[in-house]
């Protein structure tokens, strides 16, 4: 791999680590910001909720996002967007302010998680399990340092300058993201305004069947970021030592998102992802079953199956939306809209859960739904076959010109040589 493909991976790791800690760093302080700010479980959990919902919500714009000003100054937005979110929370004390930078921080997440694997796509065509692994990966040790970073920051200052303090690494990958646009070539955006218009993958059933998928497969991590810490909280555990489960949680996380997709791609039947997503599925499955009936006689185990459950089932998700579209710009469009779908389903997991809290006063009945949301899972699993990826997505490809065709063919085979580190001209930045 050539050194420049090094700079991109380490610039992806740098942006990933600043897409998760906006929602684990809110939930080891929970009990205080409640006490704080006078909020209802019902009201805290639209901190960790509201950024997911923006996550969908502003992911179906990125697509017109990308059009207008183009993927790599989209990205720079949308890490403008964080920094000045989670900045905010240094003098943020009421519910208001805290919900309205949870809204603003999760806009800016949604637009870089639907234009950074569009991006990868075309610069890692060959290497995409490790570079969708590594990515996803960066963003699970992310949450982890957000859990585990946020209470030590708060004990010693206050919970705003916990909060706050993530505006100092995105605002680090801020600055490597720009010179990295620099030190690319970056075509003019107005190149994508003329493109032939796309059809929608509003009509397409398996874009739906997808993001359905991805929102389950989010409604459980969502849940356990808002909850968890909250959870052991309850059953007699610290505010440290709550915040270390979830940060060993997302150890585990980042360890199976790293490692399963690698294992699929190296040991795996060509592009069939079943098999590796079933077995994350049922590793996730075994976690919260313990979880529910052992949760204080094993803590370790408990967040080591749930992490490795949820780690590589969500990386083998993007991996497995980008398998179904060679063409890159249709692949950017699937897994925006596919993230759009999921994290709108995702947030209401969350909400759900504070519902239930309220009324039961506890958090069983939530376990146990998430439960049974794995088993329609591995279901809904079989049908992601891969002979039926072109067939599916048969409906959202552009009617083009044969010679048109002919060239993307080509530019998509020069940008494989080019990342596959061969002697052929540098791609420029998408």
């Amino acid at each position: 791999m050539r050194a420049s493909n090094f700079a991109w991976l380490a610039v992806i790791v740098a942006i990933g680590l600043n897409l998760r800690p906006l929602l684990t760093s809110v939930s080891p302080l929970m009990g205080v910001i409640l006490h704080a700010t006078g909020l209802s479980f019902r009201g805290a959990s639209m901190l960790t909720g509201l950024p997911v919902v923006a996550m969908g919500v502003c992911a179906f714009g990125a697509s017109a996002l990308s059009r207008s000003i183009g993927n790599a100054r989209g990205v720079a937005l949308g890490l403008v967007a964080i920094v000045a979110a989670c900045a905010a929370r240094l003098v943020a004390g009421n519910a208001a302010a805290l919900v309205a930078s949870a809204a603003v921080a999760g806009t800016g997440v949604a637009v870089i998680q639907a234009l950074l694997p569009g991006v990868m796509k075309t610069r890692f065509a060959a290497r995409l399990p490790f570079a969708m692994g590594l990515y996803s990966a960066s963003i699970m040790a992310g949450g982890g340092l957000g859990a585990s970073i946020t209470p030590a920051l708060a004990s010693r200052v206050s919970w705003q300058a916990g909060l706050a303090f993530w505006a100092a690494p995105a605002l680090l990958a801020l600055a490597l993201w720009m010179l990295l646009m620099r030190a690319d070539a970056l075509p003019h955006a107005s190149s994508a305004r003329h493109a032939t218009p796309a059809p929608s993958l509003f009509f397409n059933r398996r874009a739906w069947t997808l993001g359905i998928f991805f929102g389950l497969v989010n409604g459980g991590y969502t849940s356990l970021v808002a909850w968890m810490p909250a959870y052991y909280q309850q059953l007699g555990r610290g505010v440290t030592e709550s915040g270390a489960l979830l940060a060993m949680l997302t150890v585990f996380q980042a360890s199976s998102a790293m490692l399963l997709p690698m294992a699929a791609a190296r040991f795996g039947r060509g592009k069939d992802r079943r098999p590796w997503i079933a077995l994350g599925l049922v590793v996730q499955l075994a976690g919260f079953a313990l979880l529910l009936v052992a949760p204080l006689s094993a803590p370790l185990v408990v967040v080591a199956l749930l992490g490795a459950g949820l780690g590589g089932v969500f990386a083998l998700s993007l991996v497995l939306t980008l398998d179904h579209a060679d063409d890159p710009a249709l692949a950017a469009r699937l897994v925006a809209f596919v993230q759009g779908v999921g994290f709108v389903i995702a947030a209401v997991a969350p909400v759900v859960a504070g519902i239930v809290r309220d009324v039961s006063g506890g958090f069983s009945m939530s376990w146990m739904m998430l439960a049974a949301s794995l088993v329609a899972m591995i279901a809904l699993n079989v049908v992601f076959g891969p002979r039926g990826y072109a067939r599916a997505m048969r409906s959202a490809l552009v009617s083009e010109p044969r010679d048109t065709r002919r060239t993307r063919r080509a530019d998509r085979s020069s940008a494989t040589r080019d990342t596959d580190g061969g002697n052929a001209r540098r791609s420029p930045l998408p």
